[in-house]
């Protein structure tokens, strides 16, 4: 049976968390999982989606997904997609189901007038990075991911709290209250 690549919808919001759930695993990291189904409901499915997300099915069963949203390269002067996770069941890698996820993401880049696709990978997974390689990727090792998250965020912004919808509330000098 062949793989069919398909865009998600709300129903698959448990699924896609399912699958959240297993890269972590797979990458070491079990616990760094925070997000629940109503954040990804909220966040890729509400008015304003901040991601997109393919489903890939194989014998009538999700066996992969892919997770992107558009970024802006100034010096083109065009949009991109970032491809933040990819990933499928490990017993059914080597089927194609990865490189046809990761060609869909590509055609949804062209069709929206993007001029690249990036993402990262881990620099120990080297089956991913022989894939990545196949499938013509450059690596930009002169590159470093940089994240500011949780407190050191909050002071970087001159924040000091969290309202009770997770965002935060401005308590700097010159501030409305």
């Amino acid at each position: 049976m062949a793989t069919t690549i398909r865009t998600a919808t709300p129903a698959d919001v448990p699924e896609i968390l399912a699958f959240i759930r297993a890269l972590a695993d797979y990458e070491r990291a079990p616990d760094a999982v925070v997000a629940t189904e109503a954040d990804l409901l909220r966040d890729g499915f509400g008015p304003t989606p901040y991601f997109g997300c393919l489903i890939a099915d194989f014998e009538g069963r999700p066996a992969g997904f892919a997770l992107y949203f558009f970024d802006y390269s100034t010096w083109l002067g065009r949009p991109g997609i970032y491809l933040e996770d990819i990933f499928v069941h490990p017993e059914l890698r080597g089927l194609g189901i990865g490189k046809a996820l990761l060609q869909r993401v590509a055609a949804i880049a062209l069709e929206k007038g993007c001029l690249r696709l990036k993402w990262a990978v881990l620099d120990w997974n080297t089956p991913a990075i022989d894939f990545y390689r196949a499938m013509g990727a450059e690596f930009m090792d002169e590159w470093t991911n940089v994240r500011v998250s949780g407190e050191p965020l909050r002071r970087l912004a001159g924040f000091s709290s969290l309202c009770s919808d997770g965002t935060a509330a401005d308590h700097s000098e010159g501030a409305a209250q």
